[in-house]
């Protein structure tokens, strides 16, 4: 006779007994074995000693790249940055950093940001000469500003996004922090030097490489776009020298037929794709 699934056959008292007496047997055992267990010793990994400066492990530590003494500029950067970069090896903020004066570049990790819980970030962001750096139909060409002295001749302070273009879109429509200062963005024609990871579109930048336009601009002098480069241009180099490959664009590979991902059925995305090809000036925010 078939039995269904809550059926249970009855046990006998010895076999009840019996039955307890092994199952508590194998318990014990078991205890035992995990006891054993935690008392191995725990092995720790030794990380890679790591570069105070540079913030890279220091058999290949990229200082030699870096400017001898800090830059010396007026202008403030906050970096706002997502808490995914942080675990980023190959990131660009700690080069950044690196090649500035203490107090020059302050990175502030976080998605949502207010002034009970960031009062600092809150005040730069009322200030007046404050820029956001960020692309968009309310961004104005930061050269035209500067050219115009639209924005002063005043140190400033600007507020970069780090994270991924998907990341930093949600992190500039959720903060509505980000929507006190002026929006800037960049319209000088450049192609990213940062091969090794993927960007959305021909001419979307790394951090790095948007605080270095942004600075030369503002301090009139394009000499430190070339400084603030050349470390990146280094990390670059040495990667791909290694292994790495080159990360062509989103962009390109649509174009050039080389894309072989999955296309996305979402119809916003798929506009989105569609834009990249046919827009040569867009900006996937």
């Amino acid at each position: 006779m078939d039995r269904g699934p809550g059926f249970c056959p009855p046990i006998s008292p010895g076999e009840n007994g019996d039955a307890n007496g092994d199952s508590s047997s194998a318990d014990e055992e078991l205890v035992d074995a995990f006891g054993d267990l935690a008392a191995l010793p725990v092995e720790v990994g030794e990380r890679r000693p790591t570069c105070l400066r540079c913030r890279r492990p220091q058999k290949v530590c990229l200082c030699p790249f870096l400017p001898t003494q800090p830059l010396e500029v007026s202008t403030c950067l906050y970096v706002v940055q997502h808490p995914a970069e942080e675990s980023r090896v190959l990131r660009t903020v700690p080069l950044l950093a690196a090649c500035l004066p203490p107090g020059k570049c302050n990175v502030i990790v976080g998605r949502r940001f207010n002034e009970e819980k960031h009062p600092e970030l809150a005040a730069v962001c009322r200030d007046s000469r404050t820029l956001i750096l960020y692309p968009g139909p309310l961004s104005q060409n930061l050269e035209e500003l500067v050219r115009y002295q639209e924005v002063g001749t005043a140190k400033h302070n600007v507020i970069i996004i780090d994270g991924t273009w998907s990341q930093a879109k949600n992190m500039f429509l959720k903060n509505s922090l980000f929507h006190l200062p002026k929006q800037v963005q960049l319209n000088r024609n450049l192609s990213s030097q940062y091969v090794i990871r993927t960007q959305p579109s021909n001419i979307c930048l790394s951090t790095l490489e948007c605080a270095a336009v942004a600075l030369s601009i503002l301090e009139h002098n394009d000499d430190i776009q070339e400084v603030l480069l050349r470390p990146l241009k280094a990390l670059c180099s040495f990667q791909l020298q290694h292994g790495a490959q080159v990360h062509h664009s989103k962009e390109h590979l649509l174009k050039n037929g080389m894309y072989d991902k999955p296309m996305p059925k979402n119809k916003r995305k798929i506009k989105r794709m569609e834009k990249l090809v046919t827009d040569h000036n867009v900006c996937p925010r």
